[in-house]
């Protein structure tokens, strides 16, 4: 009677995470905020853009702000999703496309965890815009 009793916990504890397994929609959502914040963090210090581009830019965490489903969808075409039922792991690469002469985006690559409506970072790399080089 126990035993029964934790096979049928056991399984609904296994339907529902393959219930609350994140779908790419819900990644897409996740990663344009952890994107937004990262472009504003690093495009908009004071270090983040170059001088022209400062002088015009006004507002730099508003207009990054207003591109937050843009990045989003940009996160979402650039990853790789692995399913495995009970959970999922995305893998996301990009940046380090050239925008100015002399002027490079920094490439930053993720392995992302998601289950249980949740997403975790188990890795993260981003490669410094002057160390990818023009």
């Amino acid at each position: 009677s126990r035993t029964m009793l934790g096979l049928l916990f056991a399984a609904g504890a296994m339907v529902g995470l393959v219930c609350t397994n994140p779908d790419p929609e819900e990644f897409e959502r996740y990663a344009a905020d952890r994107l937004t914040r990262l472009v504003i963090d690093e495009l908009c210090s004071e270090d983040g853009l170059p001088m022209m581009l400062r002088l015009v830019i006004r507002d730099c965490p508003a207009l990054v702000e207003s591109q937050r489903t843009v990045l989003g969808r940009l996160a979402r075409n650039h990853t790789r999703r692995r399913n495995f039922g009970l959970f999922s792991l995305y893998i996301t690469e990009l940046g380090g496309q050239n925008l100015l002469p002399n002027w490079r985006l920094p490439s930053y690559g993720a392995t992302t965890l998601a289950g249980a409506g949740r997403f975790l970072i188990l890795k993260s790399e981003q490669t410094d815009a002057s160390e990818v080089g023009p």
